[in-house]
């Protein structure tokens, strides 16, 4: 598979993990989590699905030597035991009852669960992501900045924002804080912090209405007016941003290359 495929997958899989991130809650919120949308991320593995009385089970690849089995619940409990075990604890027939050792396994858990809830998606999550061979040349990132510019030049939104999203990917950049967003507009950048206090940038701004794209090179200190009115005189063009138009994937690029030591030659 492609690098730029592959850096696609790694961004589905980090959007789908944190779709079901939100899906989860608290012990006594009464939220279930998003079932459909855990299937989805088990998906992008190549898990056995395992059925078993009234549970849905996948087998993990082994850690360590220990066999590793995700049952789909709202728990989302990684076991390290076999499906008997599990099955036995977590959905016991009378007669299992009856043998005071199963009573012990069935009333505490503890030794054979290695994770729950977000801990198991986040092991989920970054062992998907650790599969994907996202490698990369000088020649993916000048391909991806080509795309880029030729999505704008041809007025083609979904291509823009895209190629912006897999470099954004590659820099880091996140979407805007609430106070920096615009009504139908994609704001990303870095986000941090300088003193104690929030800053968010560089950053672009793409208006998919108007096929408009901007970059502001230095961060905007979100507590200081003067930041915050720089932002709005680009943001409304009555200032001039760093650069603009297929200049901000040429930027972009560089800053790909410079951060991961591909400047050179």
């Amino acid at each position: 598979m492609a690098f730029k495929d592959n850096l696609r997958k790694k961004i589905e899989i980090n959007d789908l993990a944190g779709r079901i991130a939100a899906s989860i809650g608290p012990p006594d919120s009464g939220r279930r989590i998003d079932k459909d949308l855990v299937r989805k991320l088990l998906a992008e593995g190549d898990y056995e699905k395992i059925v078993a009385r009234d549970m849905e089970m996948y087998r993990l690849p082994p850690r360590e030597g220990e066999m590793r089995l995700l049952v789909l619940d709202n728990d989302l409990p990684i076991y390290k035991t076999s499906v008997e075990d599990v099955v036995l604890r977590k959905s016991p027939v009378v007669k299992e009852m009856l043998n005071i050792r199963n009573v012990i396994k069935i009333l505490n858990d503890g030794d054979v669960v290695i994770s729950k809830k977000d801990e198991s998606l986040e092991t989920l999550r970054g062992e998907l992501i650790d599969g994907l061979d996202l490698r990369f040349t000088r020649e993916d990132v000048e391909d991806l900045v080509y795309d880029g510019r030729s999505a704008l030049e041809n007025r083609y939104g979904e291509g823009v924002q895209e190629t912006l999203r897999l470099l954004a990917d590659l820099l880091g950049y996140v979407p805007a804080p609430k106070a920096l967003q615009i009504p139908h507009t994609k704001v990303w950048g870095v986000s941090g912090e300088e003193a104690g206090k929030r800053q968010f940038g560089p950053l672009v701004i793409y208006d998919p209405m108007h096929h408009t794209l901007k970059r502001i090179q230095d961060p905007i200190h979100l507590s200081d007016p003067e930041d915050m009115a720089r932002y709005e005189a680009v943001a409304t063009k009555s200032a001039a941003p760093d650069e603009k138009g297929g200049d901000v994937f040429q930027a972009l690029g560089r800053d790909v290359l410079k951060a991961h030591g591909l400047s050179g030659g």
